[in-house]
């Protein structure tokens, strides 16, 4: 945060931006369950959040044309709708990368805010999303979850480790050493990652330490939004991964990895 954006907040912003960062940090820092990685190789993974349409299209293409699979995080509330200025998946979509090999993930059905939102209320929210994905899917179970916004504190953390065995956060990092999977680091590909040589950084220290990289990102546009990246980046981003020999897994297999 600069002096021009302090300067534009008002005394109760400034105090509720203070206090989210001490709440985030107090919950990145309680991993109670945290078990030490085994690999002794390093990972990659691409997850895509929500999912915008154009994800689950073209992203999916080209996760094609490199012979790997990816996560997709869904939020059933979003189905057909126009979010944010983007289209959004459809059934078909969600069947079709599914059917493909692709992980499905939860990220809750209406996207909430966790940390402000009642028990009773996650609980029937989850509840609306599985039985959306059932829907569509049938019998598929969800494994992984992603936290809408990054948004968590301690207790929803609790809450949702117990519902499903991994967790990924928005926390800027590589999971390596002692592994927490209530709140999975990553790193984003939207507006503050166009900088290739920043992503290479990122990659190479993955393969020097042996660890799971976690890349996040919504659409695949080539003008996308500020949370999404280029199909040329993409692209880019998967040949510097192959190029160093590192495997690529869903999120769910990656973690499986993590302890074998």
């Amino acid at each position: 945060m600069n002096a021009h954006e302090l300067s534009g907040m008002s005394c109760g912003e400034l105090l509720g931006r203070i206090h989210f960062g001490i709440v985030a940090r107090i919950t990145r820092n309680w991993s109670p369950h945290a078990l030490p990685s085994l690999a002794t190789t390093p990972v990659v993974s691409f997850s895509f959040d929500d999912f915008p349409r154009s994800a689950a299209q073209t992203g999916a293409e080209i996760l094609a044309k490199f012979g790997v699979k990816g996560t997709y995080y869904v939020a059933g509330g979003r189905a057909n709708a126009y979010v944010d200025g983007l289209q959004h998946f459809t059934a078909d979509d969600l069947v079709h990368v599914a059917r493909d090999g692709h992980e499905i993930g939860c990220h809750t059905f209406g996207h909430i805010r966790l940390p402000t939102s009642k028990r009773s209320e996650i609980e029937q929210d989850l509840l609306r999303n599985k039985t959306y994905v059932e829907s569509v899917l049938g019998d598929y179970t969800m494994s992984s979850f992603a936290y809408p916004y990054g948004h968590v504190n301690i207790p929803t953390k609790a809450y949702l480790s117990r519902r499903f065995p991994i967790c990924r956060g928005i926390e800027l990092g590589i999971n390596r050493g002692t592994i927490d999977l209530a709140q999975l680091r990553g790193v984003p590909l939207d507006e503050t990652t166009r900088d290739m040589n920043a992503v290479r950084k990122w990659i190479d220290a993955a393969a020097a330490q042996n660890g799971w990289l976690i890349f996040f990102t919504h659409d695949i546009a080539d003008e996308p939004s500020r949370y999404g990246c280029t199909p040329k980046q993409l692209t880019q981003i998967l040949r510097e991964v192959l190029a160093r020999g590192i495997e690529i897994l869903p999120v769910k297999d990656a973690a499986a990895r993590m302890r074998v």
